[in-house]
This record gives structure tokens, sequence and C-alpha cells, in this order.
């Protein structure tokens, strides 16, 4: 085994740092739906691709992808307050909502085929032509954009849960549903409340993943594993823990494909999933 390059190894760690972003604010979420509502939503990553084939759509049709967000984050807010609704209406369990999700991801999936085709697109944007080198190192603006959108949103939504009434309200339901009801708590506004910013916070990171991946309709599976890794190492409920272990995962996945070779990265997400299991099962309650 060859040792890199300080610079290549640099350069890795900037790297896994910007992925590191993505899966945090792909994790912000479902880590809320999770931890606040006790739904796990795997329909959480087909609303982000969505999210990214309509961006790539709209970027298409000459829309800046950044102003797309003005249409797709209230659409995404609308649609995930509307399978709340529909969940609560029906009184699904948390494993309920697991194989109903599933299925909803199947079925975004096949629309995404019907519609954009299984081919790859990759969106064209003049974001993606701006790169910087500091110090050696290589700064493409679209991580960067990654980045602030991850930062920003993890921030106001941890500031939201601690700071306000609606955050305590929240935390309440979660903790005891009946006893925040008989305190006036109106758990299911909250609920239909929490689950479309869950939804909106998932189209944000689907404009990200448009601006710097490739997109294809089976990829929705691929990010499942690192992302639920993310969410189980920094704890359900919180805002800033996915961020937090979606960067450390990202940096350890970089590292390992440059001290090693990249077949050996998915190894470092799901040896951590699989060690928070064995040895701190109740972080996932």
């Amino acid at each position: 085994m060859t040792l890199p390059s300080a610079t290549l190894l640099a350069q890795s760690i900037l790297s896994g740092v910007f992925v590191g972003a993505l899966y945090g604010l792909l994790g912000l979420g479902l880590s809320l739906s999770w931890g606040l509502l006790r739904l796990i939503n795997l329909a959480h990553f087909a609303f982000a691709f969505l999210s990214a084939y309509i961006c790539y759509q709209l970027a298409s049709k000459g829309v800046d992808p950044l102003l797309s967000l003005f249409v797709i984050v209230p659409a995404f807010f609308a649609l995930g307050a509307a399978l709340q609704a529909a969940m609560a209406r029906f009184a699904i369990t948390p494993f309920n909502s697991l194989l109903l999700t599933f299925g909803l991801t199947g079925i975004v999936e096949a629309i995404i085929q019907s519609i954009w085709t299984a081919d790859y697109r990759k969106l064209e944007s003049s974001y993606g032509e701006h790169v910087w080198k500091a110090a050696g190192l290589y700064i493409p603006l679209p991580e960067v954009i990654t980045l602030a959108f991850a930062a920003g949103l993890s921030l106001a939504v941890w500031a939201v849960l601690r700071y306000t009434d609606l955050g305590k309200a929240l935390r309440a339901s979660a903790e005891d549903a009946p006893i925040a009801a008989a305190f006036g708590i109106h758990e299911r506004r909250n609920a239909l409340l929490l689950a479309g910013t869950c939804s909106a916070l998932a189209s944000v990171a689907g404009v990200c993943l448009a601006l710097g991946f490739t997109l294809a309709p089976s990829q929705i599976y691929a990010w499942v594993g690192v992302v639920f890794a993310a969410v189980m190492l920094g704890g359900l409920g919180r805002a800033l823990a996915p961020l937090i272990a979606g960067v450390v995962i990202g940096v350890s996945e970089a590292v390992t494909m440059a001290v090693t070779a990249p077949s050996w990265a998915p190894l470092v997400s799901f040896t951590l999933l699989i060690a928070i299991l064995l040895f701190r099962p109740g972080r996932a309650a």
C-alpha cells in the first residue's frame, strides 16, 4: 500500500467534507421524521431525486437551478404534508410506514423513468464551470453551495427546535403525545408542518444533488445505506448531528479511497452502521 501525497490527502479530505455535507442534508429531514414523527420515510430519497430531475428539467428550459427552489420547495412541502395527512388518517405504524414509503419510492422511480427514461442525465449550468484553486486544492462552486445549504439549514432547524415554542411543542409531542395534547399542543397541525418541512429539505438536497452529480433513477437506493448510517450515528430527531456524522463518514470514505481503493469506501459507512446497531442499539430508538 502506497501512501498518497499530502496534497492528494488534503484534497480527499476536502472532497469528503463536501459529500458529507450532502449526506447530512439528505439525512436532516429523515432524522426529524424518524425521531419526532416516529415515521421511517424511505420516500425521502425518492423525493430528493424527483426534485433533482425537476430542477434538471427547469434548467433545460433556462431556469436558474437555485431560482427553481422557489417552485420546488413549496411543491414538496405540500407533497410531504399530504403524505403525512394520509398516514395519520390510517394510523400508520412506524413499521408500516417503512413498507408504505418503500412502495412509494418504487412508484416515484417508475414515474421518473417514464418521463426522463433510465438514461443518465447531467445538469449543465454556469455553476459547474466555477472551480477555485487555493493552496493547491480545487474547490468547485456546486460543492460550496451544498455545504452552505447543509450548514445553514441545519443551524436554522436546530435554532427552531431549541428556542421556539413550535420546536418545544414538537419535542414534547415526540416524548409523550397524550400529555402534550393535554397541555393544548396541536399535534396533528404540528405534524403536518414538520412533515412538509422534511420533504422541503429533501427537495433542497435534490437540487444540490442535481448541481453536482449525474442522475439516474436507479441511484435512489445507492444513497439509502450511507444516509441511514449518518442519521443513526448522529441520533434521531437532531438537527446538527446528521451533518456532523455525514462529514465524518464522507471524510472517512474519501481517505479510504485515497489510501486503498474506491471499492473499499462503502465498507466505511456500513461498518459504522453495523457497529452502532451492535453496540449502541438505543440510538435507533
